[in-house]
């Protein structure tokens, strides 16, 4: 059974296996600016510390979303810990979209964990798709300080430039102020909100960048975000070439020079077209959409674990 989120005004449990475990709506403290703030949390019994997976919902969507069933459910059969938050809800206002309203709830959803259960602060490790993708990387740029490594699926790195795709532009005009080049302020509004200003400093976090191949023409964000994400953090040999981005994004295909084969069963039948791998950070092209595909981030989340425990498993 899939897990659901309804709003707190239907129901606070929502049974998630047969063995009754649950995802409790919680409140919690924002430290930004001492507002509640909703989540959905699973915090198993236990005697000693266990990882937690932060999933952080999408651009239009908030914290009762279904998105990541798969990765609650999987917790919950393996004794780790699982937190839904809020972070403002849809980025349509000033007091979302990467503001640092949301940054501070994010980090404080995680406090709230630890104080609530026993969480191994070694084995904080970060999960979003589209919007959530977008503000998973820009925590690991902010913060990059709390997460064992951040899974990002077809994310937003630059918000000036998506600007200019126009399907949510309105929402970013309501949220940064006005249009990019209105004024100074509204400019820095874009690029303080934007993953791109911070992703130097994600260098040390395992960064696991994903995109389907059709994104943007079936999907609303060009697969040219996650490639420069990587670059942004990858070694200068490592990086991808504005040519070889423009051709992944036109032709809506792998460059020949770049073509390889690639064995990874998590991705299921949206294999895997292209992988780089530079320092922590990794970028698959896959094929599909605008998607999350839980069970590849569910594989590389437990290989971290697996390789922190003793493993010998290597990180793809």
């Amino acid at each position: 059974m899939h897990a659901v989120f309804p709003s707190m005004m239907m129901m606070a449990l929502i049974p998630l296996v047969a063995e009754c475990q649950t995802l409790t709506a919680i409140k919690y403290l924002s430290s930004a600016d001492k507002s509640i703030q909703p989540a959905m949390f699973y915090a198993p019994t236990n005697s000693r510390p266990v990882p937690l997976i932060v999933g952080l919902h999408t651009w239009s969507g908030d914290y009762t979303q279904t998105y990541h069933a798969e990765i609650a459910k999987w917790c919950m059969a393996n004794g780790w810990a699982f937190i839904h938050p809020n972070f403002r809800g849809p980025n349509n206002n000033p007091t979302a979209t990467g503001s640092d309203l949301v940054v501070q709830d994010i980090v404080d959803a995680v406090e709230y964990a630890k104080k609530t259960t026993k969480i191994d602060a070694s084995s904080v490790y970060l999960v979003g798709v589209s919007g959530g993708g977008y503000t998973a990387l820009l925590m690991a740029g902010r913060h990059p300080e709390i997460w064992a490594g951040v899974s990002a699926w077809v994310p937003i790195s630059d918000l000036k430039v998506w600007y200019k795709d126009g399907q949510y532009a309105g929402d970013i005009v309501k949220s940064c102020g006005g249009v990019p080049g209105k004024s100074a302020a509204v400019d820095e509004e874009y690029r303080k909100r934007s993953p791109v200003t911070y992703l130097a400093k994600a260098k040390g976090v395992r960064l696991h960048i994903n995109a389907g191949i059709q994104d943007g023409h079936q999907g609303s964000v060009p697969i040219s975000h996650s490639l420069l994400a990587f670059n942004e953090v990858a070694n200068p040999k490592d990086r991808i070439s504005e040519d070889d981005i423009r051709f992944f994004v036109e032709k809506i295909d792998v460059p020949a020079h770049l073509k390889e084969k690639i064995v990874d069963p998590s991705y299921g039948g949206a294999k895997p077209l292209f992988r780089r791998t530079s320092g922590n950070a990794t970028v698959t092209i896959f094929a599909g959409g605008h998607q999350i595909l839980p069970q590849a981030a569910i594989a590389w989340i437990d290989s971290i674990q697996k390789s922190k425990a003793g493993g010998s498993k290597r990180l793809p």
